[in-house]
């Protein structure tokens, strides 16, 4: 073969590996998708701790889910459990939550399902509507948090026609996906706002500066759910007021819901 054609097959390598046919990205991303699809209709039947970080200090809470949709309950702050007479105030807070979610009428818990609902199913729109409005190129391929991922660049699609006001973000953001080679699933999520986008009945832009990171861990053999989140945002608001914000929340010791089963959800089961 010689020098000369054993540097030209390496090249066709690095060029096949870089630049990946468009097909194998479709597959990739299609088959992540449907693997973030289960992992939300499972998310339901698992509890777990959050920590919420401000510029003030951090906050922990246990997260339950409590006839139907999730409740928080305060158990440490800035890392340092609860002293014994704020232990017993957030026990009896969670026991009043308890008992009024109880003694709801069905129109009163359906009315609380369904809210929760709702804002699931707004996510689950936003995760399907990446297939549409994005453009994925495979950048190589990475070892992150031991595992062995697909490195892909999203960047939007000039034809893409947003179904709703939450979309119309997506028109105007770009990012990089990590996903595992086994399983498909998110290891990691970057994205930012490249251009300001108008949101209409808001009166506001969402300006450049606004930046997503998402990542995620397994917690049980088929079931990956968020491990860590963080945002910040720029947004002048009709026109001339600018509003920031900033939020960075870790999830951990996720475990199954009490009474429910692999097969069902908590919204599922006789109340």
């Amino acid at each position: 073969m010689g020098v000369i054609g054993g540097l030209r097959s390496l090249t066709v390598l690095v060029l096949l590996t870089l630049y990946a046919p468009a097909q194998d990205v479709a597959t990739i991303i299609q088959r992540s998708i449907d693997a973030n699809k289960r992992d939300w209709q499972a998310a339901p039947r698992f509890d777990n701790s959050e920590r919420d970080r401000t510029k003030d200090g951090d906050k922990t809470y246990a997260v339950t889910m409590l006839f139907g949709s999730p409740c928080q309950r305060l158990i440490a702050i800035n890392g340092q459990p609860l002293n014994p007479a704020q232990q017993r105030t957030e026990d009896e807070k969670f026991a009043k939550v308890k008992l009024q979610r109880q003694r709801e009428s069905p129109e009163e818990r359906s009315r609380r399902i369904a809210k929760y609902e709702a804002d699931r199913k707004r996510d689950s729109i936003m995760m399907e509507q990446m297939t549409t409005a994005f453009d994925f190129r495979l950048l190589g391929d990475q070892t992150l948090n031991g595992r062995e991922v697909y490195v892909l660049k999203a960047t939007p699609r000039r034809s893409y026609q947003p179904p709703n006001r939450d979309s119309k973000v997506l028109t105007g953001m770009e990012g990089t996906l990590w996903i595992d080679h086994e399983t498909f699933q998110w290891v990691k999520v970057e994205a930012h706002v490249t251009r300001p986008v108008s949101i209409e009945g808001f009166l506001a832009e969402v300006e450049p500066g606004t930046q997503f990171e998402l990542e995620k861990e397994p917690v049980s053999e088929d079931v990956w759910l968020a491990s860590h989140f963080s945002m910040k945002s720029a947004a002048r608001v009709m026109h001339f007021f600018w509003r920031r914000g900033q939020e960075d929340d870790t999830y951990f010791d996720y475990h199954k819901t009490a009474g429910v089963s692999d097969g069902e959800s908590s919204n599922n089961r006789k109340q």
